[in-house]
């Protein structure tokens, strides 16, 4: 059986997805061979751009290695280099370092900053359409504000702090968004008064944001000028230098930094390739992703042009995936003899943000979402791409870079998530707990402190169907107590209340399943009170504190329904719930044992970490 070569160019959204889709659809098929082809070994999150941009989270919190997205696709071959040429006689990808023959090829290899031929942009401007592109902004950025803390001249101080955003779209709003949050910051860290760093939002059109309804877009200039930014509309840039900004109202900007966000246009490696090409540099492709006038070649993402309803595929995440699955379920359908499927978009709506805490959704075509909501509902977007990608991994990273990793309060929440406190003042918390279950535990097992063993041959859960001459419960485990009080502590003279006097019917039925006889009863006492022990000397040296304390919080709301627990005690559950936050990692065994276990399964997962592929 002879061998059918996929290669997909491009490890952006489309070319993930469509990888992703060819992975799943032919993995029975042994004979089909899927290579994905991109300069880079990760996968950048390009919606997340202007976060590293604008300091909001790390570098590499938006870099997802492609090894770890693919792993265990056996079928999918990684390799990290750069196309330089197509053979379409030969049906051959050609790179600085190989040559990949093909018989289906998926061109995914995105777009690029366009700067419309504007003077000066290419020398002085900054892009913000990748990984390094977000880098040299945020360093510039911060080494220009370093700069001007020590300037003396007043004109030229102003104008190192004057930063401005040229294109009111998704990009430059977000970018402008980011700033906004980042000026107090950098005040703060440099000494300088959060006023003089002047915030600036040029647009060659009339409005900003014209891709989305007035309502929403009136939100966000309204909360741009709260926030002290300018906005100069119907301003067209039209010449830079690297201290100056030239406007086509004859206006000139004094700044050393033009962040040009003012459009896209097709991956400019792709202008060799012999396709047909629209605007914008992209190539023609009909409803099947297929390129025109090209065999089995299939263009997707920022690069295929493609109306639908008289208007080209725009330039988003969701059509750069939905073009990726379209293009991937019709190679699968030449490949295994199925039908192909036209593309069908499918839009869910748009979502801005605003900085950290202010943004505006349009949802559905219906639905208008702003500030927390808002943000809070690009998190569930985002949250949920992980999920289509089934990245479990890079989903939990996500939530510790957005929430429990962040600083200078910058997230939804204005910080209250943040991990970056000490845990070591919850150790004593921890030893006590654990000496505590211990305690409990031990008077289990050796009937300590006038109590009896729960290892002999006494059934001490008050279950009513266990409770007969056989099994010897005493007097004392059926006795009711008298007059219990409700309280959240001890008080002198007073009897505690129990949660449940009864197990509730339902917890009773299952009870009554899954402990049907006093020997299963007596078994099921010793194996609780060796679980305690367990729990307990887990907890006192640290070790898997966090699964330790989830066992707690169980083992209470377990005692609590069998009408075993006092709400006296109810404060078990939150200890256990404190501890959870990492307190294993101050002299605890955690501080060795989950670093050697991450590095162990990940290295058993994902194989072993390479930079190139």
């Amino acid at each position: 059986m002879s061998q059918t070569n996929i290669v997909v160019v491009g490890g952006g959204f489309a070319g993930v997805s469509a990888a992703k889709t060819l992975s799943k659809k032919l993995k029975k098929n042994e004979a089909v061979k899927i290579t994905l082809i991109d300069r880079h070994a990760y996968h950048t999150y390009m919606t997340e751009l202007h976060e590293v941009a604008g300091g909001r989270v790390e570098p590499h919190a938006i870099q997802y290695d492609l090894q770890r997205l693919f792993a265990r696709r056996k079928n999918v071959e990684l390799v990290t280099d750069n196309v330089t040429e197509l053979d379409h006689e030969e049906k051959t990808v050609i790179t600085e370092n190989g040559r990949y023959a093909y018989d289906y090829l998926v061109l995914g290899m995105g777009g690029e900053a366009n700067d419309f031929g504007t003077p000066g942009v290419k020398e002085h401007g900054f892009t913000l359409w990748s990984w390094e592109d977000a880098v040299r902004i945020r360093r510039h950025i911060e080494d220009t504000v370093a700069a001007a803390a020590r300037e003396r001249d007043s004109m030229k101080r102003a104008a190192m702090l004057r930063f401005v955003v040229c294109g009111s779209g998704f990009t430059g709003i977000e970018m402008v968004g980011e700033l906004i949050d980042w000026k107090p910051v950098l005040a703060e860290k440099y000494h300088i008064d959060e006023q003089e760093i002047d915030l600036v939002v040029v647009e060659a059109q009339s409005d900003i944001l014209t891709t989305i309804p007035k309502v929403s877009s009136g939100k966000v200039e309204k909360y741009l000028r709260k926030k002290n930014v300018r906005i100069l509309t119907d301003a067209p840039v039209v010449n830079v230098t690297p201290t100056e900004v030239a406007l086509g109202t004859n206006d000139t900007l004094d700044t050393h930094t033009l962040i040009w966000a003012a459009g896209v246009k097709a991956n400019s490696d792709a202008e060799d390739f012999g396709a047909e090409k629209a605007r914008a540099g992209r190539l023609v492709a009909n409803e099947f992703m297929e390129a025109k006038d090209l065999d089995n070649v299939y263009v997707i993402g920022d690069l295929v042009y493609y109306e639908e309803n008289g208007k080209p595929t725009p330039q988003i995440v969701q059509a750069a995936e939905q073009t990726g699955h379209t293009a991937a379920i019709n190679i699968a359908a030449a490949i295994e003899g199925g039908e192909k499927h036209p593309h069908e978009s499918n839009y869910q709506g748009t979502l801005v943000s605003v900085g950290s805490k202010y943004g505006v959704a349009y949802l559905f075509d219906r639905i208008h979402l702003s500030g927390f909501l808002a943000i809070l509902m690009k998190h569930i977007v985002n949250l949920k791409y992980f999920f289509d990608i089934r990245s479990g991994y890079y989903m939990i990273q996500y939530i510790l870079h957005e929430f429990f990793h962040i600083k200078h309060h910058r997230n939804i929440f204005r910080g209250h998530l943040s991990r970056y406190g000490n845990v070591l003042w919850s150790v004593p918390l921890r030893v006590f707990y654990g000496s505590m279950w211990l305690i409990e535990g031990l008077k289990k097992t050796f009937g300590l402190f006038g109590t009896h063993s729960w290892f002999g041959d006494t059934v001490s859960l008050p279950f009513a169907w266990l409770q007969n001459p056989v099994s010897g419960a005493s007097e004392a485990v059926a006795e009711e107590v008298a007059k219990p009080i409700f309280g959240l502590s001890y008080a002198y003279g007073e009897e505690p209340m129990m949660i449940f006097k009864e197990a509730p019917f339902w917890f009773e039925s299952i009870m009554k399943i899954m402990i049907p006889n006093t020997e299963v009863a007596l078994f099921f006492q010793k194996f609780m009170t060796c679980v305690e022990i367990a729990i307990a000397l887990a907890l006192i040296f640290g070790l898997f504190t966090w699964l330790a304390s989830a066992a707690t919080i169980a083992l209470t709301i377990s005692f609590a329904l069998s009408g075993m627990f006092y709400w006296v005690n109810i404060w078990f559950i939150f200890v256990a719930i404190a501890l959870m936050n990492g307190s294993g990692r101050a002299f605890g065994l955690d501080y060795y044992v989950i670093p050697w276990i991450q590095k162990k399964a990940g290295s058993w997962w994902y194989g072993k970490e390479k930079s190139i592929y």
